[in-house]
């Protein structure tokens, strides 16, 4: 790598001369909220649907039609600059009337702040949402462990395929509530399931370049190896 980078400093960009410190003895609710929740509601007027602060930390559930303008507006506005997404991942409660929440964790170095945006999905409807891969290239690998673990499509994402179980897998989400502890099939079926894998199908042509899995890749897989799709981690 020849392109050289400035290193930031955590907290450099505050303009009030105060050092940022951690905070102490922060009560459970309340509290002084992130800064960025009030200037995103009068940038967003419509866009937040609500603000808490827990343990200090603040968190704002947004509209779904609103994810990509809104972090992009995180990341570019002089006064925010959330350059670092630390997180991606999903909450599922107890309660079937409960939507599912996509949750990303957002640290803003400069000014040395930490934000949590949620949105919520109806169950009764796809689990969609847009993809923040575009503005953070971190969501790569943790949209699709998401995807994997949860079932939430990330509209945009370059090679949405399953992280952590393999391609073939069956059973569906292991996180999700209705997920069974020990999978959907028998030990039995799963053992067999196991067994008649070919170990070289989970990596595509373009990692392993092994002419005899191809035929064991499912077709949808194959298909998009065939129309030149490079895939690869």
């Amino acid at each position: 790598m020849t392109e050289k980078f400035d290193v930031v400093a955590a907290g450099s960009a505050a303009t009030d001369g105060v050092v940022p410190a951690t905070p102490r003895n922060i009560p459970h609710r309340g509290g002084p909220p992130n800064p960025g929740s009030a200037a995103m509601m009068a940038q967003f007027p419509g866009s937040v649907l609500r603000s808490d602060v827990v343990w200090g930390e603040t968190t704002v559930v947004i509209k779904t039609d609103a994810v990509t303008g809104i972090m992009q507006w995180l990341r570019d506005d002089p006064a925010q600059r959330y350059d670092y997404l630390s997180d991606v991942t999903a909450v599922e409660y107890r309660d079937f009337d409960q939507p599912i929440e996509v949750v990303w964790h957002l640290r803003s170095l400069p000014f040395r702040r930490f934000l949590r945006v949620k949105t919520q999905l109806a169950k009764d409807a796809p689990l969609r949402v847009p993809s923040v891969w575009g503005i953070w290239k971190a969501a790569d690998w943790m949209e699709r462990e998401c995807y994997d673990m949860f079932g939430i499509a990330f509209d945009g994402h370059p090679d949405l395929r399953r992280i952590l179980m393999w391609e073939q897998y069956k059973e569906g989400y292991p996180l999700r509530k209705d997920f069974p502890l020990r999978g959907r099939f028998s030990r039995a079926e799963q053992l067999r399931q196991a067994l008649s894998q070919n170990p070289e199908a989970k990596y595509s042509m373009d990692e392993l370049s092994i002419a005899d899995a191809f035929e064991d890749l499912p077709e949808e897989m194959r298909k998009r190896l065939g129309a030149g799709e490079r895939t690869g981690e």
